[in-house]
């Protein structure tokens, strides 16, 4: 997974871990991608910005994500 990529060299506590682990699986089904590709990446990274502000919740850090990659309907 890519955002285990980006967690590999992070100071996130486990519990932060599970957050942005989660929050990164229900952004890729919400977007129903099953394969690694550039939207991927792009998950993994505004997930792990979104935690480095401190936010902890899952739907939040999901949510955060979503916002910066699909433009509203």
């Amino acid at each position: 997974m890519a955002i285990y990529r980006l967690m590999q060299f992070s100071a996130f506590e486990p519990d932060q871990i599970a957050c942005m682990k989660a929050a990164y699986e229900d952004a890729l089904k919400a977007l129903q991608v099953t394969r690694r590709n550039p939207i991927t990446d792009l998950l993994a990274k505004k997930i792990v910005e979104a935690a480095q502000t401190g936010e902890r919740d899952p739907n939040r850090l999901r949510e955060a994500a979503l916002r910066d990659l699909v433009p509203p309907i």
